[in-house]
Order: structure tokens, then sequence, then C-alpha cells
């Protein structure tokens, strides 16, 4: 029996330039608000290619030891350990590195050579050359809402990438998306995602932070689970 692909509902040709973008070897970047579904595009990518997935939420301290690998002590002897992307290079699948920007751009640098025609990994510690087989994919994901000068992708780059730009998805669209992943019903779900649809607008009056899809999905478990819905609002 075939297992059930993660659910996700297209909002466009999303899914198909993915397809296509893998069969060709390229990879892939995703634009757009926390919370819209980028994860979950490429959760629903990777099972229905029928894929390893290595997920990487990048920050600060992300470096470039922790994307390749490192030497470590086990049971009295140093041993090289892999990191996620070496995995995903070695034996194929889909690295997907979550909000790249948030990562030092020393440690992006890594994965250049990965992204053009050579698709290389050099690992320095090791002296090996690792070349990519045909089922890798190298995928990364920002918002550039949250992006300024001191932290934003750098055109060398963005310009090795496929891009896929995203927003909420369409109102009923986004009710169906709710009411499926949390179990609300459909009325409920249409008034959470309206109500959504009448605070995005303030982001560009000042409002820090507006309601994402994952946000509401979030409220609707809680109003299943039995609290009152303005308070879980």
């Amino acid at each position: 029996m075939t297992a059930e692909l993660p659910y996700y509902v297209a909002r466009g040709d999303e899914v198909a330039v993915f397809l296509h973008a893998h069969r060709r070897q390229i990879p892939v970047l995703l634009k757009g608000p926390t919370g819209c579904g980028k994860t979950r595009l490429v959760e629903h990518m990777a099972a229905r290619l029928s894929v390893p997935l290595y997920t990487v939420p990048c920050h600060d301290d992300l470096t470039a030891s922790d994307l390749v690998g490192r030497y470590l002590i086990k049971e009295g002897e140093t041993v090289w350990i892999d990191g996620p992307l070496t995995r995903a290079v070695r034996h194929g699948g889909i690295c997907y590195l979550d909000e790249v920007v948030e990562a030092r751009k020393d440690t992006i640098v890594v994965v250049h050579p990965l992204s053009d025609d050579r698709r290389q990994l050099f690992i320095e510690r090791t002296g090996e050359t690792l070349h990519a087989p045909a089922g890798f994919q190298l995928v990364i994901s920002f918002n550039p809402g949250y992006q300024n000068t001191m932290k934003s992708l750098k055109p060398s780059t963005r310009q090795r990438f496929v891009a896929l730009e995203f927003d909420w998805p369409p109102p009923e669209q986004e009710a169906e998306i709710v009411a499926h992943e949390s179990g609300l019903d459909a009325r409920m779900a249409r008034q959470l995602v309206h109500l959504a649809h009448k605070i995005r607008p303030l982001k560009d009056e000042g409002l820090e932070e507006v309601p994402s899809t994952r946000t509401l999905v979030l409220a609707g478990r809680m109003i299943v689970a039995g609290t009152a819905p303005q308070r879980a609002a």
C-alpha cells in the first residue's frame, strides 16, 4: 500500500516546477513569509519523489562543520561523522536549508559548488571531493520580509537557484487547509481565515507580526481542544 503523502494544497504550478527542477538537477529557492507552506511543500515533494529529506534549520551559529561534518571522539577513537549536507550528497536526497539567510555567510559558501554544474562537495578535513548523484537536490528558503542590509541573500548565491515565490493562500484554499490540519469545522475555519485577511494588511502600517497559515492551524487546534474561539484567536 502506498504511504499517504504529506498534505499540501498547491496554489499554482510550484509542484510541477519543483519536479522539473529535480529531474534537471537544478537547486530550488523558496521565498515567502514564515508559516505559508514552504516547508510543507518540501516534505510533500520528498515523499512524492521517494527520496530522503535532510532538513537544516539555519541560525546565527550554524557553521560549515554543522553542514559538512566533523571529527568526534567515539569509544576512544577519533571518527569522522558526516553532517546532513554530506549525507544527502553521499546517499542522494533533498537537503533543505530552512531560513538560509540566518546562517553565517561563510557557511553558505560551502553550497556553491553543489549549486552549479560541478555538483561537488569538497570536504577539507578528509580531503574528499564528493560528486552529487542524480537524486540529490539542494533546496533553500528565506523570508524576504525579514531581510535587512546585514541579512540578505547574495546575488552570487541567489542566481544559482530556480526561485518559487509564496504568499498566503487565497481565502477559500486557506480555510480548506486550516480545517484539514486542525480538525476544525469549515465554518469556523473560514472565520479564522477572514480575521487573518483583515489583519495582514496592517503589516504595511507597522504591525510587527501578522498571523500565518501555521498560526491559524494552531488556533484551530486549540478550539478543537475546547478553548473558546476568541481566546484561541
